[in-house]
C-alpha cells in the first residue's frame, strides 16, 4: 500500500467517524432516555396504563436526528392494540417523570416504615427493595403489583422497609421458626 493510499483511507475513515459518531451518540441517548416501563394516563379511559416505548426504534430515529416514538407494549393490549398512541405526548413532554422507577422512588422518598418507623431514604433497585403493607397488615413487594395499579395501591397501602417485610413474611409463612421475645431495656 502506498503512502498516498494510506492517507486517503485515513482521511475517509476520519470523515466517516466524524459523521457517524455524533449520530451514534444521539441514538444511544435516545435509547437510554426512552427505555423502561412508564405509567401514563390513557387518553381514552383517563385511567393509568403501563406502557413501554420501543427504545430501539427511538434510538434509530434519534440517530437520524428525527425523534419518533412508538409503543412496544401497553397494559391495554391486545384488545386496544390499534389505538392512535396519543399517550406518547405525555412521554415526550416528561420522559423521566412518567417512568415507573421515578414514580416509585418519589412515593417512598422520606416516608417512614409502617411497622418500625424507620425512614426510607432511597429505594434500592438491585438489593433490599421496600415493600407495601395492605390495610389487613399483609406485606408485599411493590413490584408484585402491576404498574397500572400502583397509583390505587399507593393510596391504600403503607410503605414498609425491606427488613420488616422479610420479618413479616417469615412470621406469616413459617411461624414455627419464629420466637417472639419481649424487648429487654437496659439502663
Amino acid at each position: 500500500m502506498s503512502t498516498g493510499t494510506f492517507w486517503l483511507i485515513s482521511i475517509v475513515a476520519a470523515v466517516a467517524i466524524a459523521f457517524l459518531l455524533p449520530r451514534a451518540v444521539r441514538g444511544a441517548r435516545a435509547y437510554f432516555k426512552f427505555r423502561g416501563k412508564r405509567l401514563v394516563t390513557c387518553p381514552e379511559t383517563h385511567r393509568p396504563a403501563a406502557v413501554e416505548v420501543d427504545a430501539a426504534k427511538a434510538a434509530v430515529a434519534g440517530a437520524a436526528t428525527a425523534q419518533h416514538l412508538e409503543l412496544s407494549q401497553c397494559s391495554r393490549w391486545p384488545e386496544k392494540a390499534g389505538c392512535g398512541q396519543e399517550c406518547l405526548r405525555q412521554i415526550e413532554a416528561a420522559p423521566v417523570d412518567c417512568l415507573v422507577r421515578t414514580i416509585v422512588t418519589r412515593w417512598y422518598s422520606g416516608k417512614a416504615c409502617a411497622i418500625c418507623g424507620k425512614i426510607i431514604h432511597e429505594v434500592e433497585w438491585l438489593g433490599h427493595k421496600p415493600a407495601l403493607r395492605n390495610p389487613e397488615g399483609k406485606t408485599i413487594y411493590w413490584d408484585a403489583v402491576s404498574a397500572e395499579k400502583l397509583p390505587d395501591v399507593f393510596a391504600t397501602h403503607g410503605p414498609v422497609c425491606w427488613d420488616c417485610h422479610v420479618a413479616e413474611t417469615l412470621l406469616r409463612e413459617h411461624p414455627e421458626l419464629v420466637v417472639m421475645r419481649s424487648p429487654k431495656w437496659y439502663p
